[in-house]
């Protein structure tokens, strides 16, 4: 027989999930107190990542319904909402959103909505795509150096290529400087010492 389950989710402390629990209530669901999980997390945070997200997932069984009142209450963008709805559908999970009309995402019009969806979620991946190269190709054409900064500067490369021809150890080497042992192997291969 199957289950039904009500995920609310708010993002701060000084926000409650009383309203979403109503607004399932108020769409015709009838979920027993003990299968609505409610949380208090960022939706920045995948919902994958979520603690109560991730017990929810524990409980759930092929065959249950799980419902939402909105779309962002499963992910932090349509990529993460995809994935999440995909994830439940594999293991017989049925889900439902209230936003969409109480919609089951896993059935064939629910499924088109996702295919909608996955759309936006792969303009959405080009669009970031497009806007981080013309950054990046903006900052070097402003001759801007990219990547991590150096922990040392050229002088403290070439003492210790220096020391290192000597045959002081890189571990010493990382102490005396101040800095990781990755740092004086960077620089060594910098100065084109071999490993």
């Amino acid at each position: 027989m199957a289950r039904t389950f009500a995920y609310c989710r708010v993002s701060t402390a000084d926000q409650t999930t009383d309203n979403q629990v109503r607004e399932i209530e108020a769409a015709g669901f009838t979920v027993e107190p003990k299968r609505i999980v409610t949380e208090t997390v960022s939706g920045s945070l995948p919902a994958m990542e979520r603690k109560g997200f991730a017990k929810l997932l524990d409980r759930l069984e092929a065959g249950d319904i799980l419902i939402v009142t909105k779309l962002d209450r499963l992910g932090r963008n349509a990529m993460d909402v995809r994935a999440t709805v995909e994830k439940l559908a594999a293991e017989g999970i049925r889900v439902h959103c209230l936003a969409l009309g109480g919609t089951d995402l896993t059935s064939p019009a629910g499924k088109m909505t996702m295919g909608v969806i996955a759309a936006v979620a792969e303009f959405e991946r080009d669009l970031l795509i497009e806007r981080t190269q013309a950054g990046l190709s903006r900052a070097k054409a402003e001759g801007k150096a990219l990547g991590r900064p150096m922990t040392l500067t050229a002088a403290q490369q070439a003492e210790i290529a220096d020391k290192r021809k000597a045959g002081i150890s890189i571990r010493a080497l990382a102490k005396e400087y101040g800095t990781s042992i990755a740092s004086i192997q960077r620089a060594e291969t910098r100065a084109g010492i071999p490993a």
